[in-house]
């Protein structure tokens, strides 16, 4: 990954192949950020307008590339929109930064060395713009020709290989304790986005086991695989009838995290289904390219519990990985099959294609037992919420409304885009079966909403749950933007991850 450093050096004598400045959208043209001075003193002051003269308006996203100023080591100064001047006294915000850097990590792909010159008022700007910079530069190549040996794909360009951020101090305890932070997170994070990439011939649900099982020894984390045979055993009824089809048999891993100093218990569950084809219900055509994304939930769980344990945060997190291939054959589960759930609870199969929540529903009872102080899920679930949300806000829906405000914020103070989201009572009934306890389809309308009333059935009285839809955010089909690539997108990490801080501080409601 991008190596990281912090820097008080000048930016005229830092050997780098760019130097990185903000510029801002004013009501009369481009304004230089703060951290641009230096630079802009080397222009005599004249970089914003010499900016303007090149199409440049300081918006978002916006990248404006000139010649350094003479006597500077590095031969090029970049020019990153930050959108809107902010009001009077106030600063740019941490997901600006983090977007700002990310761009600026994208558009130095094939670099060696950049300096970020970014707006810096403290430890948190310093860990936005970290963060920014180390998942902008995120590339997949492991399958592209040369990308193997760790190099620049055949036809493309290696991740730029180290930012140097200015406005820091190397020594300075919380300044160095923020790029520790947001190295561990965007680690993780961008392991979770390999793992999303990773095409499902290679990544089935015991290889998906098997990387969990090495990270979770790697970092003193207790982990337990419950192969086909011990979910037999175990009656795991939902994760069993999903995985039936196929020759890739499923996996159930619990993966523990504990600290000594925790009185806390979280709980994160999340979708794993390596490869959805919808099973009998087979996906139409143009459906099913890019189903190697619907354990992406299963990935976001796993990085977070990582990331905790790298943290050593003071909160005890398990994670649940429900692992299963969804695939049609002669000894898939059909529609109008019954499937007898780890609760107990019957369900009946109308569509094999709504099979995320049987995983799930196994997966959180299992939580369940163990009594957690709040259980998380996380899932590609429904269609329907990208049709309510578009494909880049997840949605939010819990049983208790003061927990889903919570991770809402949680969300917001990360930068993750999400929308608290009802579980009306009413649209229970659809899922109303004549032959089994519930069926796993109610109304088409409201079906994100129907998806989360059936998970909320498999959750042990009295337990605060919630459970995040991230069918529109987790997979980015169309081109990148800010620090989010083309492919997995490693979303509700960060969430998750700051879910576990507050936990731990005893800040969380």
């Amino acid at each position: 990954m991008t190596a990281l450093t912090l820097s008080t050096a000048a930016a005229s004598g830092l050997r780098a192949d760019a130097i990185v400045v903000g510029v801002a959208k004013g009501a009369k043209g481009p304004v230089l950020a703060p951290g641009a001075e230096a630079v802009d003193k080397a222009y005599d002051g004249s970089l914003a307008g010499i900016l303007e003269t090149l199409g440049a308006s300081g918006g978002e996203g916006e990248v404006t590339k000139l010649p350094a100023p003479s006597g500077f080591k590095a031969p090029v100064v970049v020019a990153v929109g930050l959108g809107a001047v902010p009001d009077k006294d106030e600063a740019f915000d941490a997901e600006t930064l983090r977007r700002a850097a990310g761009v600026a990590a994208r558009a130095l792909a094939g670099a060696k060395k950049a300096v970020l010159a970014l707006p810096v008022t403290d430890a948190a700007d310093l860990g936005a713009l970290a963060e920014g910079a180390l998942l902008g530069a995120y590339s997949f190549d492991a399958y592209k020709e040369t990308g193997r040996s760790g190099g620049a794909a055949k036809n493309g360009k290696a991740p730029l290989g180290e930012v140097a951020l200015l406005g820091g101090k190397p020594r300075d305890a919380a300044h160095k304790a923020a790029i520790a932070r947001a190295t561990a997170v965007v680690e993780e994070l961008n392991r979770a986005r390999d793992l999303v990439n990773t095409p499902p011939n290679d990544l089935t649900p015991e290889a998906f086991a098997a990387v969990a099982t090495a990270a979770a020894k790697e970092h003193g984390i207790k982990v337990q695989v419950l192969d086909e045979k011990a979910l037999a055993k175990g009656g795991y009824g939902g994760i069993l009838g999903v995985g039936a089809g196929s020759a890739a048999a499923p996996r159930l891993v619990k993966l523990s995290y504990t600290s000594s100093k925790a009185d806390k218990h979280l709980a994160f569950v999340g979708k794993g289904i390596t490869y959805d084809s919808g099973g009998i219900s087979l996906k139409p055509a143009g459906h099913n390219e890019t189903m190697k994304c619907d354990m992406s939930g299963a990935a976001a769980v796993f990085a977070a519990v990582v990331s905790a344990a790298r943290l050593g945060l003071e909160v005890n997190v398990t994670g649940w990985l429900a692992l299963a291939e969804n695939m049609p054959s002669g000894s898939a589960t059909r529609p109008g099959d019954v499937l007898r759930m780890y609760s107990g609870k019957t369900v009946e199969v109308l569509n094999t294609d709504a099979e995320g929540r049987l995983v799930l529903a196994d997966a959180l009872w299992k939580a369940s037992e163990e009594k957690p102080d709040a259980i998380v899920d996380v899932a590609t679930l429904t269609g329907a919420m990208v049709l309510a949300l578009g494909n880049r806000t997840f949605g939010v829906m819990a049983n208790d409304d003061a927990f889903r405000a919570s991770i809402v914020e949680a969300a917001e103070e990360v930068g993750e885009e999400s929308w608290p989201m009802p579980l009306p009572e009413h649209l229970r009934k659809g899922m109303d079966s004549s032959t089994a306890d519930i069926a796993n389809m109610g109304e088409r309308m409201g079906g994100g909403l129907v998806a989360g009333l059936f998970l909320k059935e498999f959750v042990g009285e009295g337990i605060t749950w919630a459970h995040l839809d991230i069918a529109g955010p987790a997979f980015n089909e169309s081109g990148p933007f800010g620090y989010t690539p083309k492919g997995g997108t490693g979303s509700a990490v960060r969430t998750l991850v700051r879910l576990a801080e507050l936990t731990a501080a005893g800040d969380l409601g």
